[in-house]
Order: structure tokens, then C-alpha cells, then sequence
């Protein structure tokens, strides 16, 4: 993409306006760290275009408080107050239609899953938010608790202008098919490898 323009324009009939607006399915997988981060940092710009933002975290424990969590928090009360950028809502397992990895059993941590997704089904066919960020959300699709083919065919045919991240490892080959922007995180090196445990402002 020299300048940021398209290697190539396919003979598809849109105008340029037209295939530049097209909605984004986006995967960020891999085993390196930042796929969240990168999700949240696109959320942030989508929010300075006053895009709505849902955050639907399916891993990260409801006691965890990550500082995305609450600066997102934060830009949504301000636009509630000041009607600056758009509106925010953050979902997360242990609260509501989420579930805790730390309590019930796997079936009760699928079926909770599952709800969830019908959940943001519902939303998307209602066209309800401009950007999903589905994180860690390729977790419940490897463990079976989610149908890849239910997801990759909601994607597929989601309608309106609503851009969806999903982040995580092993994504599903059929999601990466689906996908319009992916990315794979690959580790150099991590503090990890020598020793170093994660700390306050890196890791949340």
C-alpha cells in the first residue's frame, strides 16, 4: 500500500467512496501481547468520529480491572455529559450475560457464552453499534462453546456500516477467511523470557 493507496481496485462496481466505507471485519490473533491493545486503540479513534463503541470482553475475569476499562468508561460518561465523541458500553464476563472462568462448570461457562454471542447477534441485527470489539472472543469459538460457522456467516452478512474486531489466538482459520484486515501478533522478545513479570501501566 505505497501512500496508503490499494495495491490493486477490483472491477466491482462501487464507486471509490463506496468501497472505502465498506464495514471491516478485523482479527488480531497470535501469541505475542498487544491484540487487545491495538482493538482499544482503534475504539479510540472510532470514538473521536463519535462512532457508538461496544466492548464485549469474554476471558478477563469480572474482578480484573484493566485501565482500557476504565479510560473507555470515562469517554463515555463524557460524552453522556458533553456530548463529545460517542456513546461507550463495555461488557465483560462476571457482570450481566458474561460468565466467570473461576466458578460453575464448563457447561455453565458455554452456555453463558453462548448467550453472549446471541447477545451481540441480536445487536448487530439490529445494526445497534458502529464498532464491536469481540475481545479474546476466539477463545469460546476453539473451545466449541460458539458455532465458527454461526459467527463467520453473521460476520459475513452483518448489515449496515458496523465494523467488528475480534481478538485472541488461534484464530479459526474460517474466521481469518471471513476477515477483511488480519493480523498476527509473532513475539521477538517479551520481558517475560527473562524473568520479568508483567507490571501496572504495560500489562494494565
Amino acid at each position: 500500500m505505497p501512500q496508503g493507496q490499494p495495491v490493486s481496485v477490483p472491477d466491482d462496481g462501487l464507486s471509490t467512496r463506496q468501497r472505502r466505507n465498506r464495514p471491516l471485519t478485523i482479527v488480531h490473533t497470535g501469541v505475542q501481547k498487544g491484540k487487545s491493545t491495538a482493538a482499544f486503540g482503534l475504539g479510540l479513534r472510532g470514538w473521536n468520529q463519535g462512532w457508538d463503541i461496544a466492548v464485549f470482553q469474554f476471558v478477563k475475569s469480572a474482578k480484573w480491572r484493566v485501565g482500557e476499562e476504565a479510560a473507555y468508561k470515562a469517554l463515555g460518561a463524557l460524552h453522556d455529559s458533553d456530548g463529545v465523541g460517542g456513546p461507550v458500553e463495555w461488557h465483560k464476563m462476571g457482570e450481566g450475560w458474561s460468565w466467570s472462568r473461576k466458578q460453575g462448570s464448563d457447561e455453565d461457562h458455554a452456555a453463558a457464552a453462548l448467550a453472549g454471542w446471541l447477545e451481540i447477534k441480536e445487536r448487530i441485527a439490529a445494526e445497534r453499534h458502529d464498532l464491536y470489539i469481540l475481545d479474546e472472543f476466539t477463545y469460546p469459538m476453539k473451545w466449541g462453546w460458539v458455532d465458527v460457522a454461526d459467527v463467520v456467516a453473521t460476520l459475513r452478512d452483518r448489515p449496515g456500516r458496523q465494523h467488528v474486531v475480534v481478538t485472541g489466538r488461534d484464530a479459526a482459520p474460517e474466521l481469518i477467511e471471513v476477515a477483511d484486515l488480519v493480523t498476527e501478533m509473532t513475539k521477538i522478545k517479551h520481558p517475560m523470557d527473562a524473568g520479568q513479570k508483567g507490571q501496572r501501566g504495560i500489562e494494565w
